[in-house]
């Protein structure tokens, strides 16, 4: 079992930037796959990023490329979210989750334990 809590959430410019973080509980983080996903007003829950046990490999859907980065630090049960150059389109409430078995996936059914998420929003 893991619990997730993210934070880093807010109100920013466009053009800003933001590092949003997840804290696991659970001695077992490693072994978790990671993932960023978000949901807008009114949309379905999309994929953002994901990273691996070690970190070693990273997805990003097309809209985020070169403009978030998703890391992870095992020793602090903590995988991060840096958001920048944010668009107003950008804005929705962002989750992560932690896939048990470790596989990379960009599909949330694939997810095992979600967070209650945090808010970002972006002003144009």
């Amino acid at each position: 079992q893991v619990q997730l809590v993210e934070s880093g959430g807010g109100l920013v410019q466009a053009g800003g930037s933001l590092r949003l973080s997840c804290a696991a509980s659970g001695r077992t983080f490693s072994n978790y796959a990671m993932g960023w996903f978000r949901q807008a007003p009114g949309k379905e829950r999309e994929f953002v990023a994901a990273i691996s046990r070690t970190g070693s490999r990273t997805l990003y859907t097309d809209s985020v490329k070169g403009r978030f980065t998703i890391s992870r630090d095992n020793a602090k049960n903590t995988v991060y979210l840096q958001l920048n150059s944010l668009r107003a389109e950008d804005t929705a409430v962002y989750y992560c989750a932690a896939e048990r078995s470790g596989v990379v996936y960009i599909t949330a059914p694939q997810y095992d334990y979600w967070g209650q998420g945090t808010q970002v929003t972006v002003s144009s």
